[in-house]
């Protein structure tokens, strides 16, 4: 019989094993996976995922037995491209094999797969939900949160949900300082230690320093649809075989687009970018 190579009888630098993790297992910190609906997954840089919306019509009234008019509501579409986020480790084996190496490294490229979706989807020039100039200006805020209630009021009358505040930890902080009164040291939102989930008009906030200095968003995740992948670590030990070294990778794949961005909104607080 003729021989035919197969994974069950090639070496293991032939058929490296590959473990996946579902994100929100794995990275739930990820503002992505908090501030979007996640609508699918995608593979490769040149496939996308088409997700459709339908803009409404106005219903109207119509008197007993007329002609009921035809509503033209419009059937959208929103285009996601996604990017492949990596990190590849070297390590030498004897280091790979101290005690608690392996799992340092592992919440290490954990940490970094977050960092690297959170600029993305937050401040990234090309695809950061921040730098989008169609989304809602709230304007700055200075003394009061009156331009906040005036942001959040606007997306609702939109037909949004906000239900979830991004700030930097400088905008937190600002906000924080707000006072009461001029004369008084009570700060206006509390002094932050009341809940478990920080909360700023009675919606939760989520602090990220992938945001610029003084920069926060409002969000409705209905607004934002995102596709994102399992994660995927594979680890090597031939890949530098003459070194004697092994090679961790980590790759994720995430994506989005808003979907209304009557429905997100940006404000700035202090030194706002």
């Amino acid at each position: 019989m003729a021989f035919t190579a197969t994974t069950g009888n090639s070496d293991a630098a032939w058929r490296p094993d590959v473990t996946t993790f579902a994100p929100i297992d794995t990275v739930p910190e990820a503002v992505l996976l908090q501030a979007t609906t996640v609508s699918g997954e995608i593979i490769g840089d040149a496939p996308s995922l088409r997700v459709g919306y339908v803009t409404d019509d106005d219903a109207t009234v119509t008197a007993e037995g007329q002609e009921i008019d035809e509503g033209e509501p419009e059937l959208d579409e929103v285009v996601v491209k996604t990017s492949k986020i990596t990190q590849l480790v070297r390590i030498s084996n004897e280091q790979w094999r101290q005690q608690g190496t392996s799992d340092q490294l592992a919440q290490s490229v954990r940490r970094a797969l977050i960092r690297k979706s959170d600029s993305l989807f937050l401040s990234d020039p090309d695809s950061g939900i921040a730098e989008r100039d169609d989304i809602v200006d709230g304007g700055a805020v200075d003394g009061n949160l009156d331009e906040l209630i005036n942001l959040e009021t606007e997306i609702r009358e939109a037909g949004g949900d906000p239900r979830l505040w991004i700030l930097s930890p400088r905008a937190w902080a600002l906000i924080r300082q707000i006072k009461t009164s001029t004369d008084s040291n009570v700060s206006l939102v509390g002094a932050g230690v009341e809940d478990t989930t920080p909360r700023l008009l009675s919606v939760p906030v989520v602090v990220n320093p992938a945001l610029a200095p003084g920069d926060g968003l409002l969000v409705d995740p209905a607004a934002v649809v995102s596709a994102v992948s399992q994660i995927e670590v594979a680890t090597s030990d031939q890949q530098y075989f003459s070194s004697d070294s092994v090679a961790l990778r980590a790759i994720w794949r995430v994506g989005h687009e808003i979907v209304r961005p009557d429905r997100v909104g940006r404000f700035t607080i202090g030194a706002g970018s």
